[in-house]
């Protein structure tokens, strides 16, 4: 599994940085007229650089000046998080409110969708048949996918979109503010969601895209599409927060960007609601093991990594996925989505004017 890395974006960024112009200067200055100490002064200190040819002052000239900028070092100001703090509360609480308002209307379309599938099944059988009819090919793929790899496929697909962003030159200095989450960044907020659908590294993505994929069914059956999403969304602001808390703690800024944080509270949530599935490497798969010691050690891992200062993954993001997936099978689905019915309630009343019967907040999805 990969997992949420920024070394990537280090060799984008270019970690040389421009250099300062003094530096610039003292690398070739004019020969000076001679003198009489002149020979001691060469003596003592080698023979004078002469300036550059200008074709070589050319060749050596560096990257645009903004991708060289290393991200500034603020004191370890803790009330910088206030403002994501509060994003991570409200986009938590508002990606809950709309599945739930999903879940409704789409238990209000389920009886009509019903009989447009017999309709539809109807006119398929009464048209003549269309050989390598791409449609139809299309349609059948799609509906042998199991419910979890529909859901997630969405999430694949705009992580490639994201991906594909990254290779437009012109789009490098909007990725790297909103697609990277820095504490130390004056863009604080939007980077939190955004960054769980960056990745610079295309064997990053597909390691990733690959697990999610792997665990969607399992995890869409458990909590039903709308619940997921909102699962999902969550995580993914909640993993980066818990990135930002570690780097103002330990004073080491840099940006971070990966689905790993939030494919974590997946993870985490399949193997605590089920800790005897067996699980096992995809190039070993001769190598077994339960779901439980899987997270064990996965969180193990990610707690070393944590107090000792591994640089190479976002330690703190993966740790705080794992910790929000195994708090939301535990004590969260019985705290906010079992009692989603008085926001249900409210929706369905604005929604027919205060007519009709009850709220339909059904349930799919129950743990």
């Amino acid at each position: 599994m990969a997992w949420r890395s920024c070394s990537a974006l280090w060799r984008l960024t270019g970690r040389g940085g421009r250099w300062p112009h003094s530096l610039q200067q003292r690398c070739g200055f004019k020969k000076a007229s001679r003198k009489p100490e002149g020979k001691k002064v060469e003596e003592e200190l080698g023979p004078a650089h002469t300036e550059p040819p200008e074709g070589a002052v050319q060749r050596r000239a560096p990257p645009p000046h903004w991708e060289q900028q290393a991200p500034p070092s603020p004191p370890r100001a803790f009330g910088r998080l206030v403002r994501p703090f509060l994003f991570t509360v409200g986009f938590t609480g508002c990606s809950f409110g709309a599945a739930a308002v999903w879940q409704y209307e789409s238990l209000k379309s389920r009886v009509q969708s019903y009989f447009d599938e017999i309709r539809a099944d109807w006119l398929e059988k009464v048209r003549p048949q269309k050989r390598g009819d791409l449609r139809k090919e299309v349609n059948h793929w799609w509906n042998s996918l199991s419910e979890g790899q529909r859901t997630v496929t969405g999430i694949i697909a705009a992580n490639a979109a994201v991906f594909l962003c990254w290779r437009v030159p012109s789009l490098q200095r909007s990725m790297v503010k909103y697609f990277t989450s820095n504490p130390a960044s004056k863009t604080l907020c939007s980077p939190m969601l955004l960054s769980t659908f960056s990745h610079f590294s295309f064997f990053h993505m597909a390691a990733n895209m690959y697990v999610l994929w792997s665990f969607s069914t399992s995890a869409v059956s458990m909590l039903g599409r709308e619940q997921f999403m909102a699962v999902y969304l969550s995580a993914g602001v909640v993993s980066s927060f818990a990135s930002y808390l570690s780097k103002m703690a330990t004073g080491r800024f840099g940006p971070s960007l990966g689905a790993s944080g939030a494919i974590m509270t997946v993870l985490a949530a399949v193997c605590t609601k089920m800790p005897e599935a067996k699980l096992a490497i995809i190039f070993l798969p001769m190598f077994t093991f339960t779901a439980a010691n899987a997270l064990k050690a996965i969180v193990a891992m990610d707690t070393a990594g944590l107090v000792l200062g591994w640089k190479f993954f976002d330690h703190a993001a993966h740790l705080g996925g794992a910790l929000f997936g195994i708090w939301y099978v535990l004590f969260g689905h019985e705290l906010i989505w079992k009692n989603r019915e008085p926001f249900v309630k409210m929706w369905h009343d604005l929604r027919t004017g205060g007519r009709g019967g009850g709220g339909g907040g059904a349930g799919g999805g129950a743990v």
